[in-house]
């Protein structure tokens, strides 16, 4: 486990980020001046002491540790205010995704532009589906400055952005980094809703994570936990970027603190809390959606040139007990969860092992450059499951698959929940499982109304002539066959296998190979329906 950051500890007298003493974070928000938050948080009904005020600090103030924690805390004890959408007028609220994308950072306009940083900030305008306002502001010398709407920030092609009465505020922002030292590239994106994405270097954008995950798939409704207000301090000399976030809900709140690194894999350290407004019973920590069309084990009603079209290909655990599964993801025709039960997992994440561009063949998306994100859980979770959610999908554009940890624990109202994570935005997580790989996964029709499932693992010397044991199973259906075929040269083994359904709606599989006992593959499950 990580060693707490001491930036993180609750301690009037530490130090702000820019190491500069001065007074507790509560008799800063006792005393200052306070800006209004974005969308009338100040305006709450029911406002009681400035202790307790769920508002920002003012242009000036100190940024003590904790403060943010401290807002998020006050925040859940208040009735929930949604964030103002109608002050966006319609000429950007009805901008479609091409129009929207017109509008774009004005060169040499970006925060720190000409400071010679590792990092430049853009803030990201209002418009089209991103009609909510995030309040924005920095740390500079351990005080807080506001970071105020400023029109010239933007060029724009064919849309004409309109004068506004009252700050409108942004959207969220993009950041760009030095790769290795090179000239500034895309590095991470925080927009809509509680939404990141980061990349690693010669990346392009794909999965997306979610600072806090509520109820999805859930018949109650999902909820949408929004950014509302977004800290981020001046990064020094190669150092990290950190941001301090805090998120509201109908049902909760969040404060999280979040350092980033750009690198061959980029990683995000998040440690927060979660404040429940109300009871909660289907948290979900660690987000994080992908899109899956079509791939090699799933072309249902692809009627595509292409190989496949898919940012992450499934999702890797590594369980408490060390057991390395790999869950192959796939586009279903109707909605699909999964749970993994497990107690303090050692990682998950949504991965994508297709590195080829034979593997989709698509000169345009280029999924083989999408991120794998890898989240490694910092302390003990406890008991839980890793759930999977797989929603039909008609568009390569839809993000229809995610996973996130979800405690058994619940939270009576009230309550606090710390937690933190690692996130490894990466071409491969940084520990590949000690056994052989899934490498690929194969199926299609059989004889007789059975499946045919081709399944490749890759291993130094997992081909070589030797007596393995094949423990493979269904249930709600049977294995009719099942064959083993070696690729010494290319350290492969592939496991040919028919599965009789037995008219059943639903199948689940599990294959794994075995030397006297000993794993030698991943455990490699699958969900068949019809």
């Amino acid at each position: 486990m990580t060693p707490p950051n001491p930036d993180l500890l609750d301690d009037p007298s530490a130090r702000s980020p820019g190491g500069c003493t001065g007074p507790s974070r509560r008799t800063v928000l006792r005393q200052v001046g306070f800006a209004a938050l974005a969308g009338g948080l100040a305006a709450l009904p029911g406002a009681a002491a400035a202790d307790e005020a769920p508002a920002l600090p003012a242009d000036g103030t100190p940024f003590q540790p904790g403060l943010v924690t401290d807002l998020a805390r006050a925040l859940a004890k208040r009735a929930y205010a949604a964030p103002r959408t109608d002050d966006l007028p319609e000429a950007l609220a009805g901008l479609n995704r091409e129009q929207y994308a017109a509008i774009r950072t004005r060169p040499g306009s970006a925060v720190w532009a000409e400071a010679a940083l590792g990092f430049t900030l853009e803030p990201l305008h209002r418009g089209s589906v991103f009609r909510s306002r995030v309040a924005l502001a920095l740390i500079e010398d351990g005080t807080v400055r506001a970071l105020p709407y400023d029109p010239a920030r933007f060029e724009t092609e064919g849309v004409a952005l309109p004068p506004f009465k009252d700050d409108p505020g942004y959207s969220g922002f993009r950041i760009r980094a030095r790769f290795r030292g090179g000239d500034l590239s895309d590095f991470a994106m925080f927009q809509g809703a509680s939404f990141f994405r980061l990349l690693a270097t010669g990346q392009g954008f794909g999965v997306t994570a979610r600072a806090l995950t509520l109820r999805p798939a859930d018949a109650r409704g999902e909820e949408f936990p929004e950014f509302r207000a977004i800290w981020i301090e001046r990064p020094g000399p190669g150092g990290p970027l950190v941001l301090h976030a805090l998120v509201d809900s109908p049902s909760a709140t969040a404060a999280l603190r979040m350092s980033l690194r750009a690198g061959d894999a980029s990683l995000c350290d998040v440690e927060g809390t979660v404040f429940a407004r109300a009871a909660i019973d289907h948290l979900g920590l660690g987000g994080v959606t992908t899109s899956y069309l079509f791939g090699p084990h799933d072309r249902r009603g692809s009627d595509d040139a292409r190989a496949g079209a898919y940012s992450s290909g499934g999702l890797q655990i590594r369980t408490g007990a060390g057991e390395a599964i790999w869950r192959p993801v796939h586009n279903p025709e109707t909605l699909q969860i999964s749970s993994f039960v497990d107690e303090n997992p050692k990682g998950f994440g949504l991965m994508q092992r297709a590195r080829d561009y034979r593997d989709f063949q698509d000169d345009v998306q280029h999924w083989e450059w999408r991120p794998s994100l890898w989240l490694e859980p910092l302390g003990a979770w406890g008991p839980g499951a890793v759930t999977l959610l797989e929603i039909p999908s008609d568009s390569e554009f839809n993000e229809n698959v995610l996973a996130y940890w979800r405690p058994k624990a619940t939270l009576a109202a009230g309550a606090e929940m710390p937690f933190s994570y690692r996130q490894h935005w990466c071409w491969q997580p940084p520990e590949p499982p000690p056994v052989a790989l899934v490498s690929g996964t194969r199926s299609g029709r059989g004889p007789e109304n059975r499946r045919l499932f081709l399944v490749d693992f890759t291993g130094q010397g997992l081909a070589a002539p030797d007596d393995l044991q094949t423990q493979l199973s269904a249930v709600s259906g049977a294995i009719t066959s099942s064959t083993l075929y070696r690729y010494p040269e290319r350290d492969t083994l592939r496991v040919a296998f028919e599965l009789d359904p037995k008219g059943g709606k639903s199948c689940e599989l599990r294959l794994a190979l075995q030397r006297a006992g000993t794993p030698l593959t991943e455990t490699w499950l699958y969900r068949w329906t019809p």
